[in-house]
């Protein structure tokens, strides 16, 4: 029997300068982090067909800038809740404070504890705990009408906790950051150098490539390199590394490969 294709996720941008998707079944729209202006992101779930205002919730995965800096301007807009960690909730409210001078109060905000599963709207939701340098950052697995769906960037290194969560996932959006040899000689501080390369950094294209050579299962039909630094990668040379990476796996129902881009959204992935 043919499956409805009634789930799907819209990359809105990926990068340093902000993260955004859209996860969405038939009944159920869920925004993945809210990292670009609130005006930016209605301008480009607009473009990529989107309607903002079938947002049921805003979830996210941590409280850095590029993840949340639209989420009071949205949740306020859109009269939506938004779900975090109490451990993102309370360093986030700590930086609003002090980037507003006020208190920003969200007027509807839901906890979720990382390694426990709950649902929005039909949309199952499985926040799991990443390698990163904030409060308590997580990544997601989303399950939509029996598809699986997993969101997973800014992380250092790839423990074997996050490996067995995405085992099986029809859709993989994973961190591809930067090349070694670029971040290297490029115009970073060398503390900043050092931040992204430790283990509560970013993944590297070399780190994400023996992932995907020694440890993937090759189950995804579709694979989005997420995260792409613009000063220390380049898009050909992410690709050319995961390409070389996923010569074992390949076929023409899988694996299919894509890079997420800052400054537009990807076309919506349908399933």
């Amino acid at each position: 029997m043919l499956r409805n294709m009634a789930a799907s996720i819209t990359v809105l941008a990926s990068g340093s300068r902000g993260n955004c998707s859209v996860v969405s079944s038939a009944r159920t729209k869920i925004l993945v982090d809210a990292g670009l202006s609130g005006r930016e992101t209605l301008r480009r779930m607009h473009a990529a067909g989107e309607n903002p205002a079938e947002l049921s919730a805003i979830i996210v995965s941590h409280e850095h800038c590029d993840h949340v800096s639209g989420v009071y301007q949205l949740s306020r807009k859109l009269k939506i809740p938004v779900y975090m960690t109490g451990g993102t909730h309370q360093e986030w409210r700590r930086t609003e404070r002090d980037r507003r001078q006020d208190q920003s109060v969200l007027d509807r905000c839901e906890h979720f504890q990382a390694g426990r599963s709950f649902g929005i709207g039909d949309i199952s939701v499985l926040p799991f705990t990443i390698p990163h340098d904030a409060a308590d950052p997580v990544a997601f697995v989303f399950r939509v009408e029996g598809v699986k769906l997993a969101v997973v960037t800014d992380l250092g290194y790839m423990p074997a906790s996050i490996m067995q969560h995405i085992r099986g996932c029809d859709f993989l959006m994973i961190e591809s950051n930067h090349d070694l040899e670029m971040l290297r000689v490029g115009p970073y501080p060398w503390s900043v150098k050092q931040r992204v390369l430790s283990r509560l950094g970013h993944l590297s294209n070399d780190a994400l490539a023996e992932f995907l050579t020694t440890d993937y299962d090759g189950s995804a039909t579709y694979i989005v390199l997420a995260h792409l630094s613009e000063q220390n990668n380049h898009p050909e040379v992410a690709r050319t590394a995961a390409e070389r990476a996923l010569a074992g796996h390949r076929s023409l129902l899988s694996n299919r490969l894509l890079l997420a881009r800052q400054a537009e959204p990807l076309e919506p992935i349908r399933f």
